[in-house]
């Protein structure tokens, strides 16, 4: 049915969103996915920094920032700064130079609560797709669109895809909690 079609590509983009959130989590070398979710307040609105710069890692500890625009400098130093990164930047003018420090215990630690955080979000998201999909199966057996136990079954399939989408993020913060820790 339509519906499981609808509610799996919902939970697949949650997943995918958590891997993006994932990947923007610092580990001991440089990435220019750390960078990409750093909003910058710029004309008047705040953007994400991918949107005003070119990010590159030329070394496996720096990170380099180029903004197309120059006037920007200071804001995006300001913003990558303010980031719950851990980062300082500093610019010669022209570009931004971002060293990643390694990371000490205490920072390993902090790092993997903002995972269990952001893995706790992709969850509620799943949760929030499934529930959709309930709203809808009930409304539908209600109206005498399908029956009571194509409605049923169609229920315990979606839990099924939830557990198991549930699973998947489980799984991958388990994997990136492991290279937070890896010293």
């Amino acid at each position: 049915m339509t519906q499981l079609k609808e509610t799996r590509t919902r939970m697949e983009n949650s997943l995918d969103a958590v891997r993006r959130e994932f990947a923007s989590v610092r580990t001991g070398k440089a990435s220019p996915a750390l960078l990409e979710h750093v909003r910058v307040e710029a004309y008047e609105t705040h953007m994400p920094l991918e949107q005003l710069a070119t990010i590159s890692a030329p070394e496996p500890r720096l990170l380099v920032v180029q903004p197309w625009d120059k006037s920007l400098m200071g804001v995006i130093e300001k913003a990558i700064q303010s980031s719950d990164l851990g980062l300082n930047p500093s610019n010669d003018g022209t570009i931004i130079h971002v060293p990643i420090p390694p990371l000490n215990e205490e920072r390993r630690q902090e790092l993997v609560k903002v995972l269990h955080k952001m893995a706790e979000e992709g969850r509620v998201s799943l949760r929030a797709a499934r529930r959709a999909a309930n709203d809808d199966i009930k409304a539908k057996m209600k109206d005498g669109e399908i029956s009571e136990d194509e409605g049923h079954r169609l229920l315990e399939e979606i839990q099924e895809l939830t557990d198991g989408y549930a699973k998947k993020v489980d799984d991958l913060l388990e994997a990136k909690e492991a290279e937070v820790l890896e010293v």
